[in-house]
């Protein structure tokens, strides 16, 4: 009876939804300095990377090569393992984005997306500037460090 009696007091938190969606993080190296690709948002104009749902039947780093080139208009290798994650809301439910990387061969002159967004490429102190969350920001730094490891390697 008690139980009961908290029960109707104190109601249950429900979890929020979450859901899934992939992000591309395009970048090439050029003379040796690795630079991003940003676009910006069309809701809200901010810098962000390209992103979007996973589509029906498409591995998640597949679904977002598919929205960088719809957004950005880039093509190119792209990783199956995420660089990293970031949480974002829509429409009041909880989006976990996992970002891959893509390596950018073709930069397209045309693309579906080209009267919407801006796109803009920039190195490393620039992305810091640009990108209003810190996550992403922690992305682009993380994938910087992994590619320039590599550079000073070979």
């Amino acid at each position: 009876m008690l139980r009961d009696l908290l029960r109707l007091w104190s109601p249950s938190v429900e979890p929020v939804p979450s859901l899934r969606q992939s992000g591309a993080l395009p970048y090439t190296v050029i003379d040796g300095r690795v630079v991003f690709l940003l676009v910006t948002s069309r809701r809200t104009g901010r810098w962000i990377f390209p992103k979007g749902s996973i589509i029906a039947g498409m591995t998640p780093w597949d679904s977002a090569a598919k929205e960088a080139m719809e957004e950005a208009g880039v093509t190119g290798q792209i990783g199956s393992e995420p660089i990293g994650s970031y949480q974002n809301s829509d429409k009041g439910a909880l989006v976990d984005i996992d970002v891959y990387p893509l390596r950018v061969d073709v930069q397209h002159e045309t693309w579906d997306e080209m009267d919407q967004r801006l796109r803009h490429w920039v190195l490393l102190a620039e992305a810091r500037r640009l990108l209003a969350d810190r996550t992403l920001v922690e992305i682009a730094e993380t994938l910087h460090r992994r590619l320039t490891m590599r550079l000073f390697i070979q």
